[in-house]
């Protein structure tokens, strides 16, 4: 079962056949009352403004059904879009459509919020940090259960980045870690001893944590629950010699003060983990 790691392609096919596996199950009663050889043309329209995410995703639930079937779109993936926008057309066998409708339509209006929300927080800080490197908005692994590779592609497509995307991608060292471990210089010492090439994070939760973990040689330190004024002690005490990550009590309403610290990176569960639906019609043409 655990024998590999999976891609965003075999994600996305496994996406698309859960979805409909569990819409349609062994059939469409309600599509049956339309004639099995009926032909129909559609189109979506976006009643909000929108980054739009999840073109793959829709398509793929279509052509399932249909694989004649035909997807115009009128927008690039990952475009702003302002409400009343037509995202796309499609044609081709109307029980096929009108079946894929609604987990066609999950996908795109989930992954173009997690898309907007990103767009949003990575504009935010667009140019606030006093850091030569500058900061950038990261995910975390908060997302939603069998839609991660999902979540993170439309972060991507926002215009955020993507922390580790799975256990296997990385190292992060929590407080739980170091208690199990010893210590802080225990748990990075016992991290290394893996030789995993992978990244190696360590998470801090004061000052006194930080100075620990910089001394046992951390390259890059998670500061967790941080107060703004103790960022700014932070930074100053790294003097550069770690990647500095903010995570905790961070939202659209923080992240320009945040930035402002001259942090690297800031983290935030909430691209994934808090999102509300775009609001997407799809309707006949005829």
């Amino acid at each position: 079962m655990f024998d590999h790691n999976e891609t965003l392609e075999e994600a996305r096919k496994r996406n698309v056949r859960d979805a409909l596996l569990e819409d349609l199950g062994r059939g469409d009663w309600t599509a049956q009352l339309v004639p099995a050889d009926q032909l129909m043309t559609a189109q979506v329209v976006a009643k909000q403004a929108a980054v739009v995410c999840g073109q793959p995703w829709f398509e793929d639930c279509v052509h399932a059904l249909d694989p004649g079937a035909t997807v115009d779109w009128l927008c690039a993936e990952g475009a702003s879009v302002a409400a009343g926008t037509t995202l796309c057309r499609i044609g081709g066998n109307a029980r096929a459509i009108l079946s894929a409708e609604r987990s066609a339509l999950n996908f795109l209006q989930m992954l173009s919020a997690v898309a907007t929300r990103a767009r949003g927080y990575a504009d935010v800080i667009a140019g606030v940090s006093p850091n030569p490197n500058g900061c950038v908005v990261l995910d975390t692994r908060k997302t939603l259960p069998g839609l991660r590779q999902a979540q993170k592609y439309a972060v991507r497509t926002g215009g955020a980045t993507n922390h580790r995307m799975a256990l296997w991608d990385g190292i992060l060292i929590k407080e739980n870690h170091i208690a199990a471990a010893g210590g802080i210089a225990a748990a990075l010492a016992a991290a290394r001893a893996l030789d995993a090439s992978v990244p190696l994070q360590i998470e801090v939760e004061s000052l006194d944590e930080l100075e620990q973990a910089l001394a046992a040689g951390a390259t890059s330190v998670l500061l967790d629950d941080f107060e703004l004024e103790d960022m700014h002690r932070a930074y100053a005490l790294n003097a550069g010699r770690a990647l500095l990550e903010v995570s905790g009590g961070v939202s659209l309403e923080t992240l320009r003060a945040i930035a402002a610290t001259g942090v690297d990176r800031i983290s935030s569960g909430k691209l994934t983990k808090d999102v509300s639906a775009i609001d997407l019609s799809l309707r006949v043409l005829q």
